[in-house]
């Protein structure tokens, strides 16, 4: 299944990519994490990576857009589409990666956490994080919750919706 899903991700990236007038090759990778039985690592995640090697700055620039708006919206649709008839245990999670762009955004938003979560422990007072995507929100959800005395979630309607770290209310 995970080779099936990578091929049919990485070609319908491309053809998309071939209907804006953009030709390039798509690399794909996995990203794994330990099975539920701990024997072999399961796929969790595929990363879709565009090949800017022929591409000029202006197409770069156009495909990722302002904070990433534009590859996050072909990474969306590509999750959409691709899982769209797909049986549950088999639907996959895509990444659309140009430049470095998804790399060095995780970098960032991993920093904005951190800086949230000393912010709230030195305060305790909650704090909201402004101007992040859907999967930024979740990243940020998914790394925190490791810590047991916070706690997130999300507050306000698109596109004015924030992240907010506080205090774990006590039990």
């Amino acid at each position: 299944m995970s080779n099936s899903s990578m091929q049919r991700g990485q070609q319908w990236l491309k053809s998309l990519l071939e209907l804006t007038g953009v030709s390039t090759e798509i690399r794909g990778n996995i990203e794994t994490s330990q099975s539920q039985d701990g024997d072999s690592p399961e796929p969790d995640n595929y990363w879709l990576t565009i090949d800017e090697t022929n591409l000029i700055p202006g197409q770069i620039q156009i495909l990722i857009g302002v904070d990433g708006s534009v590859l996050d919206a072909i990474q969306y649709l590509a999750n959409s589409v691709l899982n769209l008839s797909q049986l549950q245990e088999d639907q996959a999670s895509y990444t659309i990666e140009l430049n470095g762009y998804r790399v060095k955004r995780e970098a960032e938003v991993r920093t904005l956490a951190e800086a949230a979560a000393n912010e709230v422990r030195t305060s305790g007072r909650e704090v909201e994080i402004k101007s992040l995507s859907s999967a930024e929100r979740r990243q940020i959800h998914t790394f925190l919750k490791e810590f047991s005395d916070l706690e997130t979630f999300s507050r306000g309607k698109e596109p004015h919706r924030h992240l907010v770290v506080r205090p774990a209310a006590e039990i």
